[in-house]
């Protein structure tokens, strides 16, 4: 079985900060516009070598998305900054018409996504927004799982026309996708083969997946992990390839089960191969105070209720 190694844990917002930072050199269409959180977006260097392309808007994110998308009439690149709750559930109306109803071409950035947030609780731990932004029509929604692959994402969408939701996170995760990989959008990564249960995963589950896989194949049972990154367009063939051979599935992400990879995964299944699925996910609920990993352990996204649903879809087979 492939085994992955942490290359050094680092904070996938960091990963954001050096595309963006490297985007600043090469492409003089990319501008940055952030709502008061400069540091924890990482976007401080960007800003120091890029003064003239840098806005900071303040705590008016509504506001950010309309500046954000009348400045793509003149054929800049805007990146927008600021935490997953601001950048969704806050501004939404705004998101919709200005942009993804207008076919803007802004990309929202949004950093302390899920419940690893952690201290700052439930008003902050935005679980709903994959959900929200997978149903605008031509929105792309990714969301990736080390700093590498955050960087490769950030990167690759300068080059997508249209609007994007890039979503990634505020603690220190371990970092294991190999660093010069190329980000293909609506493509997922096939990062263990297996023949048992589909594990299919993204954000920070997918390393917690892996460790899940490693445990299950000392108990003998084979697992294929998939890393999708990108939640809409998803990858169908991938998903559907892989069920088709181990007749299971679970899928596992750091959202609310309603509405999030989860659900997408499903309808897949059912229009196309109706297969045994189980839920990693918080389940209908809101997050509260605490740290990144206690947080994870009480809401069970970990590997150890990862193997649990494995085992158990396994025996509806």
């Amino acid at each position: 079985m492939m085994k992955y190694k942490d290359l050094g844990a680092n904070d996938t917002r960091s990963g954001f900060g050096a595309g963006l930072t490297e985007l600043g050199k090469i492409n003089s269409n990319v501008i940055a516009l952030c709502a008061d959180l400069v540091g924890s977006l990482k976007m401080n260097q960007f800003k120091e070598e890029n003064p003239d392309r840098f806005f900071q808007v303040g705590i008016a994110e509504a506001n950010m998305m309309g500046i954000a998308a009348g400045l793509t009439i003149g054929g800049k690149i805007p990146f927008t900054g600021t935490f997953a709750n601001f950048s969704t559930g806050r501004v939404y109306d705004q998101i919709r018409q200005s942009i993804a109803y207008s076919g803007k071409n802004v990309k929202i950035c949004a950093s302390h996504a899920g419940i690893t947030l952690g201290e700052d609780g439930a008003t902050h731990q935005i679980l709903e927004d994959i959900g929200l932004m997978k149903m605008l029509p031509g929105m792309t929604v990714i969301n990736t799982c080390d700093f590498n692959q955050t960087k490769a994402a950030t990167l690759a969408i300068a080059d997508h026309f249209g609007p994007v939701y890039l979503r990634f996170g505020r603690p220190k995760v371990p970092n294991f996708t190999p660093e010069k990989n190329s980000f293909q959008i609506g493509k997922g990564i096939k990062m263990i083969e297996g023949s048992d249960v589909s594990i299919v995963a993204t954000g920070h589950l997918v390393w917690e997946s892996l460790k899940a896989a490693e445990i299950l194949s000392d108990k003998g049972i084979s697992v294929e992990v998939i890393n999708i990154h990108t939640i809409k367009p998803l990858d169908d063939e991938i998903i559907l390839n892989s069920v088709s051979k181990t007749k299971a599935i679970v899928t596992a992400e750091e959202h609310n089960i309603y509405g999030g990879l989860g659900e997408s995964v499903s309808r897949i299944l059912s229009t196309n191969l109706p297969t045994p699925q189980e839920f990693v996910g918080t389940n209908d609920t809101f997050g509260e105070s605490g740290t990144p990993i206690q947080l994870m352990n009480k809401y069970g996204l970990n590997a150890e209720n990862i193997i649990s649903k494995a085992e158990k879809v396994i025996a509806r087979k």
